[in-house]
């Protein structure tokens, strides 16, 4: 017969245990301007790490190969912060003339509409085909990510120290959760897989933006370079960052060059994305990291919520971290099972794996 007491206590600790994590989201939320600076300059100094160590083995002194990393990455959040700048402010001045091409575009169809006996008027189809509202969408991502790099002196500052702190983080991770010995492999696999993702990410982001880029100029649609970039940053969100990613870009083709052009640009995007993500993103990645299409989806929702644009970009390793967490306890390992995408590749490290009790 069970217990009412045992069962008063379990209900009790998880209603606590809710209200904890409540309490521990509340405050990441309030304190985000804080929050969200940092967890980018982390995983800008992931990224940047091997970097720095591929750079020591050519004999150049740590601080400058950190120096000389720091510089590149300034000029760069520069020039991408003046071409997205003036190309959306060039692409504003052009509005009305992209409004009435947009007109012609879709005159003919609104023609053969009225033979039909059904009217639409010209302010309707501005209405649902405005470029200027389309562009709208891609700009807000842009700014909230904008917003984060106005404090771009600390981010700096905070990704020098995190790099000259980087070699031996590791240990004193192991020393801090009483390892000396570095018996958990759990914190490896958690160092190596965020490593591994963001470096892949970042190279399959920079092909994606590459390809793009390209093939916009080659179509001759305006503007091809900011388009490219927009691919190449929306390329970390998962799921839908392609798409929000093209649809600008497709609906200026189609404004701009035509049907044939908006076609070829769909089929570019499609294209590009279906090679990077089906094909050479699981070549490097192996089995990847283990969520399901449905917890990538939803992460993007909740941490988009939490953190913002910021958090929508890191939403997948974001989730990574509190899965392996999850993983090294035997009361939270429950819930790393539903989060992850095969059930059985899970379950085998559980009779190799040693389990915390707590």
């Amino acid at each position: 017969m069970p217990n009412p007491f045992e069962q008063t206590s379990v209900a009790f600790r998880g209603f606590a245990i809710m209200a904890f994590v409540v309490v521990i989201l509340a405050g990441i939320k309030a304190a985000s301007p804080i929050v969200v600076p940092f967890v980018l300059s982390a995983f800008i100094a992931v990224i940047c790490n091997p970097v720095i160590s591929w750079m020591m083995r050519f004999r150049v002194p740590k601080w400058l190969a950190v120096m000389l990393l720091m510089f590149f990455i300034v000029m760069l959040g520069l020039w991408l912060a003046t071409l997205v700048g003036s190309s959306i402010n060039e692409f504003s001045k052009q509005l009305p003339h992209y409004r009435d091409q947009l007109i012609q575009q879709f005159g003919w169809i609104l023609e053969k509409l009225q033979t039909l006996n059904i009217r639409i008027s010209k302010e309707q189809v501005l209405a649902y085909f405005d470029p200027g509202m389309a562009l709208s969408m891609t700009t807000n991502m842009l700014s909230g990510v904008g917003n984060v790099m106005a404090n771009l002196f600390l981010i700096i500052l905070t990704i020098v120290f995190m790099l000259f702190e980087a070699q031996s983080l590791p240990k004193k991770v192991h020393l801090a959760l009483d390892d000396p010995e570095m018996r958990l492999q759990q914190i490896d696999k958690f160092l190596h897989s965020v490593n591994q993702y963001m470096v892949i990410k970042t190279l399959v982001s920079l092909a994606t933006g590459a390809v793009v880029g390209i093939g916009l100029a080659a179509i001759g649609v305006d503007y091809a370079l900011l388009w490219a970039v927009i691919a190449f940053l929306f390329n970390y969100i998962p799921n839908i960052g392609s798409i929000i990613a093209a649809i600008p870009a497709i609906l200026l083709a189609f404004i701009q060059l035509g049907p044939a052009a908006a076609g070829g640009t769909a089929l570019l995007y499609l294209g590009t994305n279906m090679v990077m993500g089906n094909v050479i993103e699981p070549k490097f990645m192996g089995r990847g990291l283990g969520l399901s299409t449905l917890v990538v989806f939803l992460s993007l929702i909740f941490w988009g919520w939490l953190l913002g644009s910021v958090g929508m970009l890191l939403s997948v390793p974001l989730t990574m971290i509190v899965k392996i967490a999850l993983e090294r306890s035997s009361s939270g390992r429950w819930l790393a099972i539903l989060l992850a995408d095969d059930v059985d590749s899970e379950l085998k490290p559980a009779n190799d794996t040693p389990v915390d009790k707590g």
